[in-house]
């Protein structure tokens, strides 16, 4: 009976030995313990309350009885609106704008057709022009320009109404490594695929009804006719009259 006894209770304590422990609380928030959330709660902006301006003038006032203010504070507020006036105004404001294609596969020679056909024209009329042209490179230059439009206006701050394209030319991109072109009977050629780009230049200019408006007066300024005495032209080699 003791024997029996006793196996029960080395029974008793070897399934005690093997029960399952409680995880102390160091182990266990080792476990739950999250890298991002850490970040995110150290690194992460959190919300700034606005000061009032009285809480303002206190802290520029203890600055200024400790000896640690600002040298702009010290100055009175006339000379800081003068500053403040010339660096503004030494900025120059901008009168044209420059922008460019990336280097494409396409001869220098086709290009420069589109760079003749949109320059000197109002960059509406460059931007129709290439839409409807038949030309495969039509469609990068188009977008080209719209892109140097947007930028004119936004960041230089140009009259979009009068924005012309002043200059338009093509330059000739990096050239290529030559290539072997097979022919007949053994020969062969070499080939070379030639790359361009096209840069322009956006300034203020005349619009379209300008320019007509101008063309308009010069041909009419050209116009002979017997019929017609012109009185804000002077005579040229007037005849002699009666000299008595």
């Amino acid at each position: 009976m003791q024997s029996w006894l006793r196996s029960g209770t080395q029974l008793a304590r070897c399934r005690a030995s093997l029960a399952p422990t409680a995880v102390p609380s160091t182990s266990r928030s080792a476990s739950t313990w999250n890298p991002l959330g850490w970040v995110r709660e150290t690194l992460a902006p959190g919300v700034t309350e606005k000061q009032s301006s009285r809480e303002v003038q206190a802290a520029k006032q203890a600055a200024k009885e400790q000896g640690t203010a600002s040298v702009f504070d010290a100055l009175p507020e006339a000379v800081v609106e003068e500053t403040k006036k010339v660096a503004r105004s030494a900025k120059p404001r901008a009168k044209e704008h420059k922008y460019s294609t990336a280097n494409f596969k396409i001869s220098h020679r086709k290009l420069n057709m589109l760079g003749r056909q949109i320059s000197g024209k109002p960059i509406d009329y460059a931007i129709l022009q290439m839409q409807f042209s038949e030309k495969r490179a039509s469609t990068r230059i188009m977008n080209m320009l719209a892109t140097a439009k947007d930028h004119a206006i936004r960041y230089k701050k140009l009259d979009p109404s009068r924005l012309v394209v002043s200059q338009a030319w093509v330059t000739k991109g990096p050239r290529p490594p030559k290539r072997i072109e097979p022919r007949g009977r053994a020969h062969f050629g070499v080939r070379i695929r030639s790359n361009a780009k096209m840069s322009i230049v956006l300034g203020p200019g005349k619009t379209l009804e300008e320019k007509k408006s101008a063309s308009f007066k010069r041909t009419l300024k050209r116009i002979v006719s017997p019929s017609i005495m012109r009185e804000d032209i002077p005579i040229r080699n007037p005849a002699r009259t009666w000299t008595w």
